[in-house]
């Protein structure tokens, strides 16, 4: 499938400095498809987005929509001619206009018959023709944003881009109003780039994930990619929560060891032994049990409803302690000081790839004996 969105080494600089908003930025975005970019506050992902839409011009690279260049070279399309809708952080809903007229003003290309019919087709799909003699000052949050979302997506538009749509809601609006959205974009087929800094956000919406950092795509790929395999240790730290441990590479049969000891059938390792390496353990790892291997003193706890986050001191085998983040059943209490018994679910720990670029250890020599059984954390 051809991608209707394609940038190639997108660069973008801002002056005084020059800061690189954008650094070497490649990313595909297929019909379709809803993606996500993921990061925090000043790297560079909003940057990314007006690109796209032509607000700013690239200093390199090249920005194609809907298979034709838009921006590269001696190449510049202005916004209004690259078949974008985009909804913006505040909606940007003129106030004097009701919503049929903020939803028909972007269909001033068309007969103004034409362009009404449109304009209560799209409202009905998103459940707005009971409003739409109201104003925007007359509409809830949730209201205001399907609005904006209608009129972006009335002149079909090659993809919609949306900036932080959801951060103005109230929380209880905010999962259902995301849902609304996702679930009409869905309907008609529209493909949607988001931007966004809430994980839960990125990962409950999305097809893919592009996580940024510093002006830089660290890594593409599903939720579920993301979050069980990060490809960096920002990744693994950005998105949810994860314990970092250092280790090495033990044998070929994806078994890693660490001073908690030895993950054996770890995802994602694959690398020569003796390679060392980060281990990304998901807090969802743990379980507590009679039996488990890892030994330990619960430090703290924070009650979420759906589980209890336990900071947890585990003796590691060169006898000193070091500090996990937990989740463990929200069905009975626990107390400071508690001893605890945990073992690991191997799907849930990950050898972080890119990890061993930056470690600085050396390991022992690959192939000095296996894990006896009592040191395998995840189970047989």
């Amino acid at each position: 499938m051809n991608p209707v969105i394609s940038l190639r080494g997108v660069r973008k600089r801002f002056w005084p400095g020059p800061v690189e908003a954008v650094s070497d930025v490649s990313l595909e975005v297929r019909e379709g498809e809803i993606l996500t970019l993921l990061g925090p506050s000043g790297c560079g992902k909003t940057t990314t987005l007006r690109l796209i839409a032509g607000f700013e011009v690239p200093d390199e690279g090249t920005v194609e929509v809907g298979s034709r260049v838009v921006a590269g070279g001696d190449r510049w399309v202005p916004p209004e001619q690259r078949g974008v809708g985009m909804v913006f952080q505040d909606y940007a809903l003129f106030p004097h206009l009701t919503v049929e007229e903020n939803v028909l003003f972007g269909l001033n290309r068309i007969p103004r018959r034409e362009g009404r019919e449109r304009t209560r087709q799209v409202l009905k799909t998103l459940d707005l023709t009971p409003l739409l003699r109201r104003y925007p000052h007359e509409l809830s949050g949730g209201q205001q944003q399907r609005v904006a979302l209608a009129r972006a997506i009335a002149p079909e538009p090659v993809v919609v881009l949306m900036d932080e749509p959801f951060s103005n809601l109230d929380a209880h609006l905010r999962e259902s109003v995301r849902d609304e959205v996702v679930g009409t974009l869905r309907k008609a087929g529209v493909t949607c780039i988001f931007v966004s800094h809430d994980q839960r956000d990125a990962l409950a919406i999305s097809d893919r994930v592009a996580v940024m950092n510093r002006g830089r795509i660290e890594q593409v790929g599903t939720p579920w990619e993301i979050y069980k395999h990060p490809e960096s240790v920002f990744v693994a730290t950005f998105v949810g929560r994860t314990n970092l441990l250092q280790g090495f590479v033990k044998n070929d049969h994806g078994c890693v060891q660490t001073d908690c000891g030895a993950f054996c059938r770890v995802e994602g390792s694959g690398l020569p032994q003796g390679t060392p390496v980060m281990v990304s353990v998901r807090p969802d790892a743990f379980q507590a049990c009679d039996d488990g291997v890892l030994t330990g003193e619960i430090l703290a706890t924070k009650y979420t409803g759906a589980h209890v986050e336990a900071t947890v001191a585990i003796e590691t085998e060169n006898e000193e302690r070091t500090r996990l983040v937990v989740h463990l059943p929200a069905t009975r209490s626990y107390v400071v000081g508690e001893p605890v018994c945990l073992k690991i679910v191997s799907e849930f720990a990950s050898v972080v790839r890119n990890s061993c670029q930056t470690l600085g250890f050396s390991s022992p020599a690959a192939g000095e004996g296996e894990p006896a059984e009592s040191e395998v954390l995840a189970p047989k």
